[in-house]
């Protein structure tokens, strides 16, 4: 590959996802170094006072400040835009920067945003606390519900924002009509897709209009760096997110960038596995607990649906163990392999209670009404062997009488 084919679009159009995660956005340096080189650097040097000039002013390409511009950030970025089939890509600090960011760039107060009921729970603190303290109006809705989309849309709507599958509920929302909904009334479709990744889902293909995620997950993968990402039309990403990013800095490191790059480049190899093998475990599940919420599974009531909109049903899923939260925590304290952690998308397995962690700060009405009880568990599987996973979970269950 020559030093600039990574980032040459008449190339990489003819490039398939998994070519795409490996050297998509890839460019080289004058030194032809096989992985891509780190770029730890705060500022950059001119030649001429006027090349500074003409930069600042948009009038010559070149890097001006790494909270606006850094080689290996870029590089993620166009791998990620790639892989996304999006025309540009903004990466963020975090998940939760991308999110933040993807809606306050294009909201002001006065408008309405419909967002969906069962969103992790800093994105529901967004749409419930953040956005109504500057006068934006919010309305959430059961997101698998299109009609409910279609009645809460005012004439100030702006932006519909959902996640599918959602954490740690896992309902599926159906993209193509509430995205095609969002259309038909001039209104932006924000989907969250940090479950899926590209690898599984690409919401841009079902009408979404800007899509973002949380890199710290699957496409890192080894819960080593935090990363996020914003996808969108280069119209979207220069005029409307450009500034917002430029102005309030949720800019992503140069070295965690270069971690999310090496960590795509075994994305799809993982992610498939990783699906394989929380099959297994949620069909050893389902006979042992009072209920397993799994698209991947047929007993999942949208799992036709799931199934349609994404390659694989991905390595997370939640589990009602019945008993509430004492018989919970005590499967969660009787295991021996599997990790309790509040991450997903590792390569390790790793169990939560997300009424007691990841969404302890919603109000209790709020999780019960979208069916995050006090029994509920959501596990990560990972690549470790599936049947030490079942035994570890065996052993677990049997602690506690079930």
């Amino acid at each position: 590959m020559k030093r600039k084919t990574g980032q040459d679009p008449s190339i990489t159009a003819n490039w398939r996802p998994a070519t795409l995660a490996v050297r998509g956005g890839t460019a080289r340096s004058e030194f032809g170094e096989t992985s891509e080189a780190l770029f730890l650097t705060s500022g950059y040097c001119y030649d001429r006072a006027e090349d500074a000039a003409a930069r600042f002013a948009g009038d010559q390409q070149g890097m001006t400040y790494s909270r606006l511009q850094n080689p290996t950030v870029e590089m993620l970025e166009k791998r990620i835009a790639l892989l996304e089939g999006a025309e540009a890509c903004r990466a963020t600090a975090t998940g939760m920067a991308a999110m933040t960011a993807a809606l306050l760039c294009q909201l002001s107060a006065g408008d309405h945003v419909v967002a969906g009921k069962a969103l992790f729970g800093s994105c529901r603190w967004l749409t419930d606390t953040l956005l109504p303290k500057f006068g934006i109006e919010t309305t959430t809705v059961d997101a698998r519900d299109l009609s409910a989309w279609e009645a809460a849309i005012r004439p100030n709507t702006k932006v519909f924002f959902f996640e599918t599958p959602a954490n740690p509920t896992m309902d599926v929302v159906d993209l193509a009509a509430v995205c095609g909904l969002a259309k038909a009334h001039d209104i932006v479709s924000v989907v969250d897709n940090a479950f899926a990744t590209p690898a599984l889902q690409r919401p841009m293909d079902f009408g979404a209009d800007v899509v973002a995620y949380s890199a710290t997950k699957m496409m890192d993968g080894q819960g080593r760096v935090l990363a996020g990402a914003i996808c969108g039309t280069e119209d979207f990403i220069v005029n409307t997110l450009l500034p917002f990013h430029r102005n309030t800095g949720p800019t992503l490191s140069a070295f965690n960038a270069w971690v999310v790059l090496k960590g795509l480049e075994t994305l799809d190899l993982r992610i498939r596995r990783q699906s394989e093998n929380a099959i297994l475990v949620a069909n050893f599940l389902e006979s042992r607990v009072a209920r397993v919420v799994y698209p991947g599974i047929p007993s999942h009531p949208q799992h036709d649906l799931a199934m349609r909109q994404m390659a694989m049903a991905g390595p997370i899923f939640s589990l009602y163990v019945g008993g509430g939260r004492a018989e919970a925590h005590g499967l969660l304290n009787g295991l021996g392999l599997i990790d309790i952690s509040n991450n997903i998308g590792d390569s390790r397995s790793l169990m939560t209670h997300p009424a007691s962690t990841t969404h302890f700060g919603m109000a209790e009405e709020a999780r019960l009404e979208v069916g995050i009880t006090e029994d509920m568990l959501r596990i990560n599987v990972g690549l470790e062997d599936p049947e030490d996973l079942i035994a570890d979970l065996d052993q677990a269950l049997s602690s506690i009488g079930r």
